[in-house]
């Protein structure tokens, strides 16, 4: 078990090392795309907005296949509407929100927290996709209260034209709260990694409903996803059609990141 641990510390160094090593695990996985999750979190998990920096240097190995998120903090910022023009100018595909670790619910904004609302509203004025995180985290020092996704219920009619990406489905204790939001908001988009893919249907049961606005991701290489192609294989193992699954594999994510 040890040596297991070590060798997967390992592989991991390695990858954020040089994303050709990244390359490689994809290449084996059959993977064409990943998003680079990234984002600032002083506070709980020691991100600075260097994350941003650093995922756009990374992914100029490929352009193609890596896609850099970057993020701004609304604590953090004396200028969110420049930092997200800044993520931009950097080519960062996505702006992240992480709420829990962030210490603010989603709408913080309609709270006092006015750069929160400045950074919504920057990005959905330059098309800027915009995730959130919903769902618990288990990360010393995270609030997972702040997980719920019914605080985007505010953010998606505050900012009907932003593109919303909510992390996660709310797992493990929110998923009904995120079926409604999914429901009620069309430009909501749901970002399915985390969850294990054998059991996405028990999150989900109205999962084809919706299948036109699922994105794939497997959260790889968070501790319980071992592997990016066995995880794309349980999916494939669902009762769901061709067409779902070619949706949510891949023409829904390509809706949203066009090939440049």
């Amino acid at each position: 078990m040890r040596r297991d641990k070590e060798q997967q510390w390992e592989l991991l160094t390695a990858v954020m090392d040089d994303p050709r090593a990244l390359l490689e695990i994809m290449d084996r996985a059959g993977v064409w795309r990943v998003g680079l999750v990234n984002y600032p979190a002083p506070d709980v998990m020691g991100f600075t907005v260097t994350t941003n920096d650093f995922a756009a240097r990374y992914a100029r190995a490929n352009p193609e296949r890596l896609l850099p998120y970057g993020g701004v903090h609304p604590r953090h910022t004396s200028d969110p509407a420049g930092d997200v023009d800044r993520l931009i100018d950097l080519g960062l595909r996505l702006c992240k929100i992480h709420p829990p670790h962030q210490g603010f619910p989603a709408n913080a904004y309609t709270d006092g927290l006015d750069a929160l609302g400045a950074i919504y509203r920057r990005a959905e004025q330059r098309g800027l996709p915009v995730m959130v995180h919903t769902g618990t985290s288990v990360f010393p020092g995270a609030r997972s209260k702040y997980g719920n996704p019914m605080e985007l219920d505010d953010v998606a009619i505050d900012f009907p034209d932003l593109q919303l990406v909510m992390a996660h489905g709310g797992r493990p204790l929110f998923m009904a709260e995120a079926f409604f939001i999914l429901r009620r908001h069309l430009q909501v988009r749901l970002d399915v990694s985390g969850i294990p893919p054998a059991r996405l249907l028990e999150y989900f049961p109205r999962l084809p409903e919706i299948a036109d606005r699922v994105l794939w991701g497997t959260d790889w290489p968070s501790p319980g996803v071992k592997d990016m192609k066995r995880n794309i294989d349980q999916f494939l193992a669902l009762p769901l059609d061709a067409s779902q699954r070619k949706a949510i594999l891949e023409t829904n994510a390509l809706a949203l990141f066009p090939t440049r």
